[in-house]
């Protein structure tokens, strides 16, 4: 399905973004992913897939342009961009120190800003591309303790359409895919029984799978989502619909 497609994945060492990797490049893809703390981790991805892994931080605007141009020099372009890197630092409001506010907002929103303009380079001399951001469903309703987190994520359900509307008329397309509770270190830390009233407020009562959600990505990033810009595929079991 995407042989001739060259696909870079940030965050791509585990959870949402190791399925992700996995899923392009068992679909003929030429997949590169980043990652900036998980060496271990990334190489065991790197040799499983047959992906190429670059280091590169989320913070670092001139790394992601070097990453971005890198890539295109190996491979004369990049097809498919899938913002998935990311991190959280919950806190109770009351007691979130500023520094772990901005820090949430530069890695998740504001890296992916950078991430998008360096690509958007190639993808706009091309007049193709396709840009994916992975939201989250932090971002549309209301989630204790996640203030920060929730800030980024709903930050991003804006800034794709925004993007969309930028370069839809360019030829690249922009989506989201919102993800809710996905089996993945980060829901792990989980106390357990804030895990079980989560899971009890899905309606297909369990957590999704990272496989799951690289499958919507997939989707996105193919000829049969076309005629699909601007949207956010919401990946949840169903838990949004349940919040009045």
């Amino acid at each position: 399905m995407f042989e001739n497609k060259v696909v870079c994945v940030t965050g791509g060492s585990r959870g949402i973004g190791k399925a992700v990797v996995e899923e392009f490049s068992q679909k003929g893809a030429t997949v590169y992913f980043t990652y900036h703390v998980h060496e271990e981790e990334a190489d065991a991805t790197a040799r499983q897939f047959g992906a190429r892994k670059i280091s590169c931080s989320q913070a670092d605007t001139r790394a992601i342009e070097k990453t971005v141009e890198t890539i295109c020099d190996r491979e004369g372009k990049i097809d498919v961009l899938i913002n998935n890197a990311g991190i959280t630092a919950d806190h109770y409001l009351m007691l979130m120190p500023e520094e772990q506010w901005q820090r949430v907002l530069d890695i998740n929103a504001s890296g992916v800003f950078r991430w998008v303009k360096a690509v958007s380079r190639p993808m706009l001399s091309a007049e193709n591309g396709v840009i994916i951001v992975i939201a989250s469903i932090s971002g549309l309703v209301g989630i204790g303790g996640q203030a920060n987190y929730a800030a980024s994520k709903g930050a991003l359900l804006a800034f794709t359409r925004s993007c969309a509307a930028e370069l839809g008329p360019k030829g690249i397309r922009v989506n989201a895919v919102t993800p809710g509770f996905i089996d993945t270190d980060m829901t792990a830390k989980m106390p357990r029984h804030i895990k079980q009233q989560n899971r009890e407020r899905i309606l297909l009562k369990r957590f999704g799978t990272p496989r799951e959600v690289a499958g919507v990505v997939s989707f996105l990033a193919s000829e049969a989502a076309s005629y699909i810009v601007g949207q956010s595929i919401i990946v949840d079991g169903g838990l949004s619909s349940t919040v009045a």
